[in-house]
């Protein structure tokens, strides 16, 4: 899929979406299928190419957990970068999120019984939800990556308003089987941070890194 393109743009352009003149900005290539991380794309303006990192999502035991999330989502993005011709390396940004709750970490649910047992341990708990990006582009020295952890609270859940959410299938893909985006706001009684880090890009984070890094979102007259 292709946000907006090419690699370098020459002449101003308009993103349909948001209006956004993407005239100077480089394209970035998401290292990730998540469509709510394409959607945040689009909001921005930012010209992007998805290519998603094909690897095993295995955490660093070793690390702080929010250094371990930062770490898979450098390896994501690395493991992109490095499928790029020499001559057309370019910014690429890696991502991911995890779900903990009393030490114990929640990804992706395998299936539906796996979300069940999920929603049960997250129903009627506070949670901390980690989010990491890592920026790379290999033709201009950087390797960048930062996280943001929040916390979300789920009101107490019945076994029908469970049956009834899976039924949904938000639960698919999504880490710690629920989307807050989605029909899971039903049961979220509060957050303590930042939502779009929740959903899955931490906008603030990326917009710093983007910022410290010399990307050129502000050139683009």
């Amino acid at each position: 899929m292709v946000g907006s393109s090419p690699a370098s743009v020459e002449n101003a352009t308009v993103c349909k979406k948001c209006g956004t003149r993407t005239g100077n900005m480089e394209t970035i290539i998401l290292a990730s299928a998540s469509e709510q991380r394409k959607t945040f794309f689009e909001i921005l303006g930012l010209p992007f190419r998805v290519i998603p990192a094909d690897l095993d999502e295995n955490l660093d035991n070793s690390l702080e957990l929010h250094l371990a999330v930062e770490k898979l989502a450098m390896e994501k993005a690395k493991k992109v970068s490095s499928t790029l011709e020499k001559t057309k390396k370019t910014w690429v940004l890696g991502a991911d999120t995890v779900i903990s709750l009393d030490g114990t970490v929640f990804g992706k649910p395998q299936d539906r019984e796996h979300a069940r047992k999920m929603l049960l341990s997250l129903q009627g708990q506070s949670h901390k939800v980690i989010s990491a990006i890592s920026l790379i582009n290999e033709a201009k020295n950087v390797l960048d990556c930062c996280s943001n952890t929040s916390i979300v609270s789920f009101s107490p859940m019945t076994e029908d308003e469970i049956n009834w959410y899976l039924d949904t299938n938000e639960w698919k893909g999504a880490a710690g089987a629920y989307k807050i985006q989605g029909l899971a706001s039903c049961f979220i009684t509060n957050i303590n941070g930042s939502y779009s880090s929740i959903v899955g890009l931490p906008l603030k984070e990326f917009y710093d890194i983007l910022k410290r890094n010399s990307y050129p979102y502000w050139d683009n007259a």
